[in-house]
């Protein structure tokens, strides 16, 4: 902006300065008239009493008179500076966020302040608008610079070598031989040839058939009929969503019998892919309509291939055209994160080795027992709670740093703090802000869109049930069964908790009620799930039935049914 501009901004910022309070001037008598008994001399300073003696009380009066002035013009002179300072730093950060990205990113500039850091995190888009990106950093990346974070980092690290150092001596002891058995992790990850050509498939698929209906759409959107045209080409793109990305994946990892932790690589991209493919279209729709009732420019604005083509890579499942970029690609930064998902992976496999197999392998599967499935719940917290935070940082902070970093992708908020939330509602915003964006933007606003703008609490059930239905469709193909326990928490503990822990909850003690009923989730999740998928290998069906399938092995399973 040019100097002048900036001087106008700054002067209509300015408030006018009221005018001081008047105080009553004590060097003139009250009332035009002297007290009974008392005169003044000529300086107009001592008094004199009719006995004698030296009366003060002008002089302190004066002084206290003084004092009041000077604290009510330090109160509203600090007054008016904060006003424009809060005014000035909401205008910048507003403006910041809709200009081009600066030459010098947020992320290579020194830290924002505790004050500043609180308004981008409180920031909120004008109303009607979607998401804004803005250049920051992640937090734990923010955190890490303080020693006293890093050293719980450090803590993590110590466990991971303990964990292999148990290993290590139990096979010592137990097989007389120190060979690290990597067994389960290559079984995890097999048949990893068709997972990447079914990705290939996948992502191709993408690239080309909703950019393709999209800009064939736009181009008939100039000629007659036009809605006829887009309920031919909705049509389509639905139909493409549901069978080409929807179905087919899924008959091939299920058909193929794909493991668990491939089936998880295939239907974790098909779920984005589909995200994507949708904000694309969202996005895009509103400003074809808006040119064809307009017609402002000879044609209808279609994003490029190379824009689409970032997106679909980029860390966000938000379509913009542009976003804000860092000037350079720090590769050591990317080696580093990588490397960390790599320590991630290994740590998982040896919490599954050390904590999970042992107890599960083992346990006497039998008819429902309250006292061993309270038993198991508790003794799967730790693996639990180890296991969510390992996914939180392999995924959310490394893989996608990395990524980030490589495309120069500038915006770094995939998460917020919310470790420190003090109730579920928050906790959901914070978690992943890259999913609750599009479940924010794409579910719930645009419920409220069509319902307009009623039925607030119909539209924040539907969010719910879309997220848990998407997570147990995952779970359901990925581990080979149905068992809707993720989606009982969802809709049922983590409904009820979103009301009871809402965000007027304030104090610690809501943020120890919150971790204590994250930790026994945890603990049910991998209980119940670990029960189940050794219940489907010791007592599988021969000839099974849709109902069969549908109920839980691990209620009817028992030990005398096992084989060896």
């Amino acid at each position: 902006m040019e100097s002048h501009g900036d001087s106008g901004v700054l002067r209509s910022r300015c408030r006018p300065v009221p005018k001081m309070p008047t105080f009553p001037d004590l060097d003139e008598p009250l009332n035009g008239q002297l007290s009974p008994g008392k005169h003044q001399l000529e300086n107009g300073e001592i008094r004199i009493t009719s006995n004698g003696r030296l009366e003060m009380e002008h002089v302190i009066s004066k002084k206290l008179q003084l004092k009041r002035k000077a604290e009510y013009l330090k109160s509203d002179l600090m007054r008016q500076f904060e006003g424009q300072v809060s005014d000035f730093m909401d205008s910048l950060i507003e403006e910041s966020a809709s200009l081009e990205p600066a030459p010098v990113p947020a992320v290579f500039s020194p830290p924002l302040s505790d004050k500043e850091r609180s308004k981008l995190r409180h920031f909120r888009p004008p109303h009607g608008q979607g998401k804004l990106f803005v250049s920051r950093r992640s937090l734990l990346d923010e955190l890490f610079e303080v020693n006293h974070i890093r050293t719980i980092y450090h803590m993590f690290i110590a466990l991971l070598i303990l964990f292999i150092l148990s290993t290590l001596v139990v096979d010592f002891i137990d097989e007389g031989r120190l060979v690290l058995d990597f067994g389960l992790l290559v079984y995890a990850f097999g048949q990893f040839p068709l997972v990447v050509c079914t990705w290939i498939c996948m992502f191709l698929s993408v690239l080309l058939v909703p950019y393709s209906l999209f800009h064939l759409w736009a181009q008939s959107q100039s000629h007659s009929h036009p809605g006829m045209y887009s309920l031919l080409f909705g049509s389509v793109f639905l139909l493409y969503q549901a069978l080409g990305l929807g179905f087919l994946p899924t008959y091939m990892a299920v058909t193929n019998s794909v493991p668990p932790a491939s089936c998880f690589i295939i239907i974790l991209e098909q779920v984005r892919l589909m995200m994507k493919a949708h904000s694309f279209v969202r996005e895009n729709v509103p400003r074809v309509q808006t040119w064809a009732k307009d017609k402002t420019s000879p044609g209808p604005v279609v994003p490029q291939v190379s824009q689409y083509l970032y997106f679909l890579f980029a860390p966000t499942l938000i379509y913009r055209d542009k976003y804000p970029r860092n000037p350079v690609i720090r590769w050591g930064y990317v080696a580093t994160k990588l490397l960390q998902v790599l320590g991630c992976l290994f740590y998982a496999y040896y919490v599954f080795v050390r904590l999970c197999i042992p107890q599960f392998h083992s346990i006497g599967l039998q008819l429902f027992d309250l006292r061993a499935m309270v038993l198991c719940v508790f003794n799967s917290i730790l693996p639990g709670v180890l296991v969510l935070f390992l996914g939180f940082f392999a995924f959310l902070h490394c893989w996608l740093n990395a990524f980030a970093e490589m495309l120069r992708f500038a915006d770094r908020m995939f998460y917020k703090d919310w470790w420190n939330s003090t109730s579920f509602a928050n906790y959901y915003r914070t978690w992943n802000v890259v999913v609750h964006d599009w479940l924010y933007y794409y579910v719930y606003r645009d419920f409220l869109w069509i319902s307009q703008k009623r039925f607030r609490p119909a539209a924040m059930l539907f969010v719910f049930t879309v997220s848990a239905v998407v997570h147990e469709y995952i779970l359901a193909v990925c581990f080979g069964f149905f068992y809707p326990v993720l989606f009982c928490l969802f809709m049922c503990f983590g409904m009820m908790f979103n009301f009871i822990l809402h965000d007027q909850r304030k104090g610690p003690i809501w943020n120890i009620i919150m971790w204590t009923s994250l930790f026994l989730g945890q603990g049910v999740i991998i209980c119940l799930y670990s029960q189940e998928w050794y219940a489907q290998r010791y007592c599988p069906l021969k000839e099974p039935s849709f109902l069969e399938l549908l109920k839980p092995r691990s209620w009817s399973c028992q030990r005398g049914l096992m084989g060896n």
